[in-house]
């Protein structure tokens, strides 16, 4: 919202692991009049209760939403693209099969070329180079130092 001027009819792409940080994005989005993207490889999507909700809410407040593997499909005509951890706390175990799954789901430059012209990235941190190149992340399209900032107040 600080660097729209405003969240209705924003679109957010989400492209990784269906986490808790997805699951918050989700039930949401559509409340503020956001339409979400979501690219997460099979066997890593969202929790389906949470899906189920995350539809509802969109019929409600007239919201689109996609579920796709594809993380190009998911960043065609994003406002905003967004990330976080492919290994959670407690996952460190299944790092290997987590990277291989993963693969092409890091966003990149390319990945952003199918986005629209004003999107920025977004990470809650910390963030691993696999899951987002150090073009993105350090990139001015980057928010997500200002972002950290926004959260040290609501901590």
């Amino acid at each position: 919202q600080e660097h729209y001027g405003g969240l209705n009819g924003l679109t957010v792409t989400w492209i990784g692991d269906g986490n808790n940080i997805l699951h918050s994005i989700m039930m949401s989005a559509a409340k503020l009049g956001m339409h979400l993207r979501i690219a997460t490889p099979k066997g890593f999507e969202p929790d389906l209760r949470i899906t189920k909700i995350t539809e509802q809410y969109s019929k409600e407040y007239g919201t689109k939403l996609l579920l796709t593997t594809d993380p190009l499909e998911a960043a065609d005509g994003a406002n905003v693209l967004v990330t976080d951890t492919w290994i959670s706390m407690g996952q460190e175990e299944e790092k290997k099969e987590r990277l291989k799954a993963f693969q092409g789901y890091q966003i990149t430059m390319q990945t952003a070329k199918s986005a629209a012209s004003n999107w920025t990235f977004l990470h809650c941190l910390p963030r691993k180079p696999e899951e987002v190149d150090d073009e993105v992340f350090y990139s001015p399209r980057s928010l997500v130092f200002q972002e950290a900032e926004n959260r040290k107040w609501t901590i």
